[in-house]
């Protein structure tokens, strides 16, 4: 997330430090002879101005009216952003609203039900988590069936007991044996795997083209391109503190468009999906999310991936602002994210 930062004289990066957290705690333009008095370095407020000039000319600051003083702009966010990573630490009071929120809980779904929960307290914004494939959803068994020619009914039962039936058609006709064949195989060799991890080593297994397997793999590539496992397996996601936006996101307009991209809930798996990466170890500060969704160029994404060992259960977030308290919200991110992993791995008494 380089910014590439042309000032970088000690002074001006204290000035524009100082700007940002002024306007995160006040929500007012901020003026040279404000700063000045606030200044620990006892600066006049004419040498203030000077340096203000230049961060604006930077793009780091901007004049929402004439007579007012500057903003920070998403360009001193970002580099606000990478001065105070791996600085900040999380307050006692903080990490014990976590872990009384979230201790004891041994289910992930209820883990990232709470999640969400929490985030927004301690954030005051949208507090976000999508619990991806849990061990309910892994395979119990699978049994096809042949309806007519090249015509298919799979029929998938998982741990949970749930029972997910689809009509799907393959390119080349499939005889019963050969569809007892291929659901055997995937029952003996996939049972207790989740539907993803499924098509993963699936597409692994297709892409080596081992010989021992070309009679088999060859009906069961006709079924899994065919659909026979399904879509993307269905997500649960957590929304919670969205009256928070009624208070810190004065900007009627703006306001509507998020509460529309919260309300549909597979926008909220898709963004949470561009921006935050399973591989990733820390958490992603997202400044403007227009890349993804055009409407939310003015909001924030601080999330990070939800692991159980190097299973990827899920991911968290919070959503809100530009104004929000970012070493406060980046540090509660992964605070959490590194206790979802401590404690659905521990070993049961």
């Amino acid at each position: 997330m380089a910014t590439n930062l042309p000032i970088v004289g000690p002074r001006e990066r204290e000035i524009l430090t100082a700007i940002v957290e002024t306007y995160i705690a006040t929500g007012e333009p901020i003026g040279s002879v404000t700063l000045a008095r606030a200044h620990k370095a006892g600066l006049s407020p004419a040498t203030i101005r000077n340096v203000m000039a230049d961060l604006a000319d930077a793009g780091f600051l901007e004049q929402p009216h004439t007579s007012a003083g500057r903003v920070p702009t998403p360009q001193a966010y970002r580099y606000y952003v990478e001065q105070i990573s791996g600085k900040a630490h999380l307050s006692q009071a903080d990490q014990g609203l976590i872990e009384s929120s979230l201790g004891g809980v041994s289910d992930p779904q209820e883990f990232m039900e709470r999640t969400s929960r929490v985030l927004s307290l301690v954030s005051s914004c949208v507090g976000v988590a999508v619990a991806g494939s849990g061990p309910n959803n892994a395979l119990d068994h699978i049994h096809f069936s042949r309806l007519a020619e090249k015509k298919i009914l799979g029929v998938v039962v998982t741990k949970g007991g749930v029972v997910r039936d689809r009509v799907f058609r393959v390119e080349h006709d499939l005889s019963q044996n050969d569809l007892d064949t291929a659901a055997r195989y995937l029952n003996e060799e996939f049972r207790g795997l989740t539907l993803d991890a499924i098509r993963r080593e699936l597409a692994r297994r297709l892409e080596q083209e081992r010989s021992e397997y070309d009679r088999v793999l060859h009906s069961v590539k006709e079924l899994y391109q065919g659909g026979a496992l399904g879509g993307d397996s269905p997500r649960t996601v957590f929304v919670e503190g969205v009256s928070n936006l009624l208070v810190n996101e004065p900007d009627r307009d703006r306001l509507r468009q998020l509460l529309r991209t919260l309300e549909e809930k597979q926008r909220v798996v898709d963004l949470l999906s561009a921006y935050v990466d399973e591989k990733q170890e820390a958490v992603r500060v997202v400044i403007g999310l227009e890349a993804a969704m055009p409407d939310m160029r003015n909001f924030v994404l601080i999330g990070a991936p939800a692991r159980v060992g190097k299973e990827v259960m899920g991911s968290l977030a919070v959503i809100g602002p530009t104004r929000m308290d970012y070493e406060h919200t980046i540090t509660a991110v992964s605070y959490i994210a590194q206790l979802f992993d401590k404690i659905l791995n521990e070993p049961e008494p």
